[in-house]
């Protein structure tokens, strides 16, 4: 074990609750083991870190292990988890269902150059949850889905253009992150193809078309323009950066429409929303795609990702009569050890469990507000279904300009998290969360007493 940091052995009831008691020493104290591993990263990692969205002012937090609906750091201290690895453990930290079947598979082997059953009975437990869902194939991360399901759509139509929303987060792919934080001194009178990280070529930027989420008029009129170029149109139905705002039914018809006349595919990210519906956000909003991007809880808590879609679109993939059109491959996709994780995850996530975590969600939601209301934080909370988000404005929020935070607003949401940490209570910060189904009304009550304890921590920093 040489190397490793300690970590602290597992405790009793009594000294977790000795340890909540003292929670507010740890992070972000300068002698934490946290700290201590922060400095060791920072020699064999950019910033210190691998992944961005983790991030935490002024140095990350790190686990040492999960269980059920709370995350425990290094330094002991135990917290309810509200995050979730951003939304793929929809059944917390080490279900017991899903490490019997890791652990047995795991045994087996973990990765072959030969098919496995293991892939089978997860495509079959898709299909059988989504109507549409005719075949599929799996890929290793939601950003993999995507960037897959927009060159199928490519080769399938033979043309070079996507049609994305402003502000909608769909994993790293340049094409896919175009006009992602776009802002007021870029953005233009109507959504303009701005690059998210340096040196994005033109080309790309000239291939993706960016249209405002829920406006019919500006989107179609965008969309039409360019229809004898565009491959695909890239829709969310609550994407995460516009607080989950919902699709309206008028836009939803608006893209599936256009989309067929103009011969484009409709491409839809159910990568975070899978979670709403038995059969994703698509069922919940009536709205056929040709082609769905998944991950996260298909793959219950492995990586994992897949594209999904009836035959006659995901022909692209079928390798029987030569080279197909599309030939997409990797050394770990549909690995048995994510397939069987994510088999035993999505049996478990029946309708009963979803309308739990659900009820928790709207139940966190309003009393939240209420909170916010009385306290006078300047400040809402939004979402649907298990997932919310905390927002640092009260402006009613359609899409991505109305969900914008200016430089003062993104402030407070960043001291209202961090207090909300300190207060342990795991949320990120962009102030988003999703629920999982270990989760109970006690645990979602304590976050809401939590958080105007926070609030009025921080009045004296909120009102300077």
């Amino acid at each position: 074990m040489s190397g490793w940091t300690k970590l602290p052995q597992t405790v009793t009831l009594s000294e977790e609750i000795a340890q909540l008691e003292s929670n507010m020493s740890h992070w972000p104290n300068e002698s934490s083991v946290s700290k201590q591993l922060y400095d060791r990263a920072l020699e064999v990692m950019p910033g210190g870190i691998t992944r961005n969205q983790p991030w935490q002012e002024p140095f990350p937090i790190y686990a040492a292990r999960g269980e059920g609906a709370y995350v425990f750091d290094v330094d002991g201290t135990k917290r309810l988890d509200l995050l979730n690895n951003f939304a793929s453990l929809v059944h917390g930290h080490a279900h017991p269902e899903v490490v019997e079947k890791v652990r047995e598979r795991v045994g087996l082997g973990t990765a072959f150059t030969l098919p496995t059953e293991a892939e089978i009975l997860l495509a079959e437990t898709l299909t059988r949850r989504v109507e549409r869902f005719e075949w599929v194939r799996f890929s290793n991360s939601g950003s993999e889905a995507v960037m897959c399901a927009i060159k199928a759509a490519r080769a399938l139509t033979g043309r070079p253009k996507l049609v994305k929303l402003e502000g909608a987060y769909h994993g790293s792919y340049d094409f896919a992150e175009v006009s992602l934080d776009s802002n007021p001194e870029n953005w233009g009178n109507e959504p303009r193809s701005v690059g998210f990280s340096a040196g994005v070529p033109q080309g790309i930027l000239n291939d993706v078309i960016v249209i405002p989420f829920n406006d019919v008029e500006t989107a179609e009129r965008i969309i039409r323009a360019s229809r004898e170029d565009i491959a695909a149109i890239l829709i969310d139905t609550n994407p995460s950066y516009l607080g989950f705002a919902p699709i309206s039914p008028a836009f939803a018809e608006m893209v599936r429409r256009v989309s067929r006349d103009i011969g484009a595919l409709l491409i839809l990210d159910e990568v975070i929303t899978f979670r709403l519906h038995v059969g994703g956000a698509q069922s919940l909003y009536g709205i056929e795609p040709d082609l769905t991007c998944l991950a996260k809880i298909i793959g219950g808590g492995l990586p994992i990702g897949a594209v999904a879609g009836p035959r006659d679109v995901m022909k692209v993939f079928d390798h029987r009569q030569g080279k197909p059109l599309l030939p997409w491959s990797g050394t770990f996709t549909g690995n048995p050890v994510s397939t069987v994780a994510g088999s035993v995850s999505l049996e478990l996530l029946t309708k009963e469990m979803i309308d739990h975590i659900g009820r928790l969600g709207a139940h966190l939601r309003d009393e939240l507000s209420k909170v916010m209301e009385k306290t006078g934080f300047p400040g809402q909370v939004t979402g649907v279904g298990s997932m919310f988000k905390i927002c640092g404005h009260q402006r009613p929020i359609t899409d991505y300009r109305s969900a914008y935070h200016n430089p003062s607003e993104a402030k407070t949401l960043r001291l209202l998290q961090g207090q909300l940490v300190r207060e342990s209570y795991h949320v990120s910060s962009a102030g988003l969360g999703f629920l999982s189904t270990p989760m109970s009304l006690d645990d979602i009550d304590g976050f809401i007493q939590a958080t105007e304890r926070a609030i009025h921590a921080l009045e004296p920093e909120l009102q300077g």
